[in-house]
């Protein structure tokens, strides 16, 4: 195994967001449902440790959820390169 394959990295999927006042998740216990601004044929966004890849959708895998890339997301690049 190389180096390289070594490598662990933090992946994270953002199906939607949603806004509510601190109190209100405070008294949030087990089984209590966060609705999010989206709906279910929605993109998802895909990061690796923070930083935005790729952009996808939800699959179901039988009894498991996994995300299909559907875009990667290129970098933005610096104006500090033209200046």
């Amino acid at each position: 195994m190389s180096v390289i394959e070594r490598i662990k990295v933090e992946i994270s999927v953002v199906i939607g967001s949603t806004q509510m006042p601190i109190r209100q998740l405070l008294k949030m216990g087990r089984g209590a449902v966060i609705d999010l601004d989206a709906r279910r044929d929605d993109p998802v966004w895909i990061y690796a440790n923070d930083e935005l890849i790729a952009r996808g959708e939800i699959v179901l895998l039988g009894d498991r959820i996994g995300v299909s890339i559907s875009e990667r997301v290129r970098r933005a690049t610096t104006l500090t390169n033209f200046a």
